[in-house]
Formats: structure tokens, C-alpha cells, sequence
């Protein structure tokens, strides 16, 4: 009974740790963000110097998606120790009004440039590569867009991927996604 109960506290304790607060702007704010200056590039630059790969996150306040993968799928400690070992996150708020520069140049508020990238749903995520040479925007520049919330081994499998680049290569995110989910319910 006292393990039992040891292990109830320790994996409250653990999911406390990677609980994200609520920030003045009605959105999560988890440890693993970073406050930047939303110049993509420059974000970019900085994910590449760390050796992290460069994450956009959108999202809204009210929105009840974004609210499950904060409560439920961010705070694993699986994941959020892997997003912050592995990631540079930005967050934008899709109906915000902080200027964001795209890569191509073009300054927005966000609430503009989330228009202009066409992202519809909270939350999105957006992942880029090491670089982008051309002039363009965030959609035509990433390698994977996330729509929508998902559950703890497809966004930890996902977030693998794109570590791993598969994307580049022949196994889709599918077909690795049900590999990966096999072997972790084994």
C-alpha cells in the first residue's frame, strides 16, 4: 500500500512539474516556450545554434483542444522533457497582435499572419528545418504541420519523426506512427 501510494504521489508531482500556468493573454504557458521576438529567422537561427529544431505553435485563448494537450499531452513528462530537450517552441496567438516576421520578410500582427499562413485550428503546429534559404513563408518553409490535438504517442511518435527527419525519408509518418505505437504498447 505504501508503494501504491508513493507512485500515485510521484507521478502527480511529475505532471505538476511540466504543468503549464495561463498567461495575461489567456493562453498555456509551458517551461519549454521561449519569449522571443517572433522574427522567424533569428528564432530559427537560435533553435539551429542550440541544436534544436525551430517549433510554431498556434493557439487561441478559450480553445478546448489546446487546453487538452496542455492538461493531458504536454505535461507527460515523456514529452515535455523530449520537446524541451528537442525543441525551440514559439508560441502564437492566433488572435494576437504582437508583430511576427515571417521568413520571407513580412512583419504581421499575429492575428495577420496567422490569416495569411491559413491556419485554421488550434492548436497548429509548424516544424522547419535546420534552414531556409529561399525567401518564404512559414507554410511553404516547414516540413511538417500539425492541425488540431492529439493524443501522448502520436504527438511524442510525431515529434520523434520529425527529430529523426523522417519526413525525408520513404516511411510516411504513418506507417511509422504504427510501428512506433507497436512497440511501445509491447
Amino acid at each position: 500500500m505504501k508503494f501504491l501510494m508513493t507512485l500515485i504521489w510521484t507521478c502527480l508531482f511529475a505532471t505538476a512539474t511540466f504543468a503549464a500556468n495561463i498567461g495575461d493573454d489567456g493562453l498555456h504557458k509551458a517551461p519549454w516556450m521561449r519569449d522571443t521576438f517572433k522574427d522567424l529567422n533569428e528564432d530559427l537561427a537560435e533553435a539551429t545554434a542550440e541544436g534544436k529544431r525551430l517549433m510554431i505553435l498556434i493557439e487561441q485563448r478559450g480553445c478546448i483542444y489546446c487546453k487538452k494537450m496542455h492538461e493531458e499531452v504536454f505535461v507527460v513528462p515523456e514529452v515535455a522533457n523530449y520537446i524541451d530537450e528537442h525543441f525551440f517552441v514559439v508560441q502564437i496567438n492566433m488572435f494576437g497582435d504582437v508583430e511576427v516576421t515571417d521568413f520571407d520578410g513580412t512583419t504581421l500582427p499575429e492575428k495577420d499572419m496567422v490569416k495569411r499562413w491559413g491556419a485554421l485550428f488550434t492548436p497548429s503546429l509548424y516544424f522547419f528545418p535546420q534552414k531556409v534559404e529561399d525567401p518564404m513563408s512559414a507554410p511553404q518553409a516547414a516540413v511538417v504541420h500539425m492541425p488540431g490535438a492529439f493524443g501522448r504517442w502520436t504527438t511524442l511518435n510525431l515529434l520523434t519523426w520529425v527529430v529523426e527527419q523522417g519526413y525525408a525519408g520513404d516511411e510516411p509518418f504513418q506507417k511509422y506512427h504504427a510501428r512506433k505505437f507497436a512497440e511501445q504498447n509491447e
